[in-house]
Order: structure tokens, then sequence, then C-alpha cells
């Protein structure tokens, strides 16, 4: 087995060679002068089992584009097994025609790593599921609960808890951890009357008195997660806490959180955290290079993945 590192994310791709006892790949990943990307395999990889380790975070288009190449390279170098590890997929947010003449850009994603030669992915918490039936190769969805499982048991009172869906999409997501926790459930309804008109949410349960703990998978802009949370305090929450797998954060978001009732915010090492999120006093990165090294030592073992959860989030 070798693992290979792009540039997305090199803290968690090194946490994850130290968890499974082994070296990075010797590679060089670099740009050309017109920022074309070049991929050079420093050792032999013929014949073997190769993990590329790349998020397709910020820059999205070029870190993408740095996965396909070093697929192509591994794949040309006769490896016998690559497999794209994709902490975050992105581009997991257009898995459906939104209006007339819109793509489906996840499929087409999926074709692509495909087409450049991948056997098999493994991500974490793809924001659909369906995205899974995109891929004519095997794909391992890997999910966040049981790492945010523990987090929680270890830091929160869990005898009064109430898990809380931002949308009715995530309800299985927030329902699992409920489940585990013998916690509440609570899910916020939220709609936009018109176009330019801030949303109105609407609280479905009881979270009066509630330590509150909103579970999703992706935070961008942070804006809806930001109103989901006063109009938990609003409704009589006690206090108002994050889950987060995919800590996207772009623009003003992290100033938005800090600014807001959120009293703490747990977002994972799938991307690479910036400085701001490094410094904030609210917002906290989970590791999970175990997880995932666990999950590439099981595929290089021909072992089960699925018996990784005691439950599932889906």
């Amino acid at each position: 087995m070798k693992i290979l590192a792009g540039n997305s994310n090199r803290p968690l791709a090194e946490a994850i060679v130290a968890h499974l006892k082994l070296a990075l790949c010797k590679a060089s990943v670099r740009r050309f002068s017109d920022m074309e990307c070049f991929v050079e395999i420093e050792e032999n990889v013929r014949g073997e089992d190769v993990f590329i380790l790349q998020s397709t975070s910020y820059p999205a288009n070029d870190n993408l584009m740095e996965l396909l190449v070093c697929i192509d390279a591994l794949r040309r170098g006769s490896a016998r097994r690559i497999t794209a590890v994709m902490p975050y997929f992105g581009y997991a947010r257009q898995d459906r025609k939104s209006g007339p003449r819109t793509p489906i850009s996840a499929k087409l994603v999926a074709n692509l790593i495909t087409e450049a030669g991948a056997d098999r992915v493994l991500t974490l918490d793809l924001h659909a599921g369906q995205i899974q039936g995109f891929f004519d190769i095997p794909l391992d969805n890997l999910y966040a609960s049981p790492v945010f499982l523990r987090d929680i048991q270890d830091n929160m009172d869990i005898s009064n808890l109430a898990m809380i869906s931002p949308d009715v999409g995530g309800v299985l997501r927030a329902r699992a951890i409920a489940k585990a926790l013998d916690s509440d459930l609570a899910i916020i309804d939220k709609r936009r009357e018109r176009a330019g008109v801030s949303e109105v949410m609407h609280i479905i349960g009881d979270v009066t008195g509630k330590d509150c703990v909103i579970v999703d998978d992706i935070v961008d802009s942070a804006g809806t997660l930001c109103n989901a949370a006063v109009a938990l305090m609003d409704s009589g929450a006690q206090s108002v806490s994050a889950y987060i797998t995919h800590g996207v954060l772009s623009g003003g978001a992290v100033s938005r959180v800090a600014s807001s009732p959120i009293k703490s915010m747990v977002v994972t090492d799938s991307i690479m955290g910036t400085e701001a999120v490094r410094v904030s006093h609210n917002i906290r990165q989970l590791s999970i290079a175990p997880l995932i090294g666990e999950a590439i030592a099981r595929i290089s073992d021909e072992r089960s993945v699925s018996s990784l959860f005691d439950y599932s989030a889906a």
C-alpha cells in the first residue's frame, strides 16, 4: 500500500500516514508558470495499491485537476489499484437539475474521476446520497457521526441535549446521533417568501431550556446556520452549538459565526482550516485522520468498511 498526497490538505494527509505508521509516497505535484498542473511520481508504484488523498475544496477546480492528473500518472505507472480518497467531495451540491438548462456537475465530476483511471473512491459525508449512484466504480461513503458522538459525550452534558436538523433533508443524520445519545430531536423548517427576503424559520419540536446541537454536513457562508441559531434562542433554547463535517467557510463566514449566538462550532479537518478558523474563539477543528486511516487500511486488506460504524447515518 502506498499513499500519495495532493496539495489540498497536507496536514490531514500527514496525520493519516502517521496513524497508519507509513510514509507518504515521494512525488512532485507542482505548477508550471502558466499554472498547468504537473505530477511526477518519484518512486516505483508498479503493482501497488495506491491511495490519493485530495479534497476538492477551494480552489476547487485546481484541486480537482490535480487529483485527475495524479490518477493519470499512477495509471500510466502501472499501479494495480488506484483509490481516490476525497474527504470533501466538491461539486456535491450540484447533484440534480435545479432549473432548465442547468448541469448536474456532481455526475460530470464522477465521470472525470472514473475516466482518469480511478478504481474506487473513498469520501466522507456526501451532501446527497444519490451521488454514490453517479459512479460506475465502488464508492465508500464514511460518516463523521461516530467522531461527533464521542466528542459530544466528552465535552457536553448529554442529559439536556436536543439534536437539531437545519432542514428536512438532514433529519436522518441528526436522528442517528439523537438515537445514540437518547436525546430529543427537532427540525428547522425554513422558507423564503420571495427573492431578496430573508428566510423565515419555524422550529418543529420543543427546544425550551435545551442545549441545542445543530448537525449538518456543510457550512459555507454560515448565513442559514446563524439564522437558525437565532431562531432557536428566540424559541427558548438554553444554548446553541453546531457540529459540521465540512467547514467550507467562504467569505465572511468565520466573522459571521463569531458574532452569532453559536457557543461553539466544531468542524472536521476534511478541509484545511484557514488562519481565521484557527484563531476563532468559537470554532474548533476535530481530526478525522484516524477514521479515514482505518478505512484505508480496511480497503487495502479487503475487510469490511461498514463495520466501522455502530449505526449508519443513512
